[in-house]
């Protein structure tokens, strides 16, 4: 039904690319958001449901110290935006017209792998701000502030992936 939206920058990256109604950004958006809050929230429970349970990290992304490599800003920025690009590059052709569609599925599956083991030890990947932003609002403090950063890099991604894409594609729009 809704084209299996779950990542803001993905929503924002399809509707620069002309193949998702930007009108319905926001509700896509505010959806994404809650179904992260309700899920990091089943997590918080889960993970504190043991007598001395001790949150840690708890699946959150960040850069510097909360890094899980130690690798800096400059570093999670580039990472993050890149990688989110190169999702809805994949996205975006797997999904196309003239694209074998039995395996869109599979191929972002794999890619959406990928994107993991290369940029787990940068930002614990992100390339969802909704995801990433579920289990931030549970653990408070550093993940909250650094959260900025886990959105504007994906959003960046996202929009500068749909933007060539459009520029590039022969699919006409709609």
């Amino acid at each position: 039904i809704s084209g299996g939206h779950f990542n803001p920058a993905v929503s924002i990256g399809l509707a620069a690319a002309g193949r998702f109604n930007p009108t319905q950004l926001a509700a896509y958006i505010v959806a994404q958001l809650l179904g992260a809050i309700v899920a990091g929230g089943l997590l918080y429970l889960i993970a504190t449901g043991k007598a001395g349970a001790q949150l840690g990290g708890f699946a959150t992304n960040g850069y510097g110290e909360h890094s899980p490599g130690g690798y800096n800003l400059m570093s999670a920025l580039l990472i993050e935006v890149v990688l989110t690009a190169v999702f809805l590059v994949v996205i975006l052709g797997a999904t196309g017209r003239r694209a074998a569609q039995n395996f869109a599925g599979l191929t972002i599956g794999l890619c959406l792998t990928l994107i993991h083991l290369i940029s787990i030890p940068v930002t614990n990947t992100s390339v969802n701000p909704a995801r990433s932003t579920g289990p931030a609002l549970f653990v408070g403090g550093w993940a909250i502030q650094q959260r900025w950063l886990l959105w504007v890099a994906p959003l960046i991604g996202g929009v500068i992936c749909g933007v060539v894409y459009r520029w590039l594609s022969r699919e006409p729009e709609g």
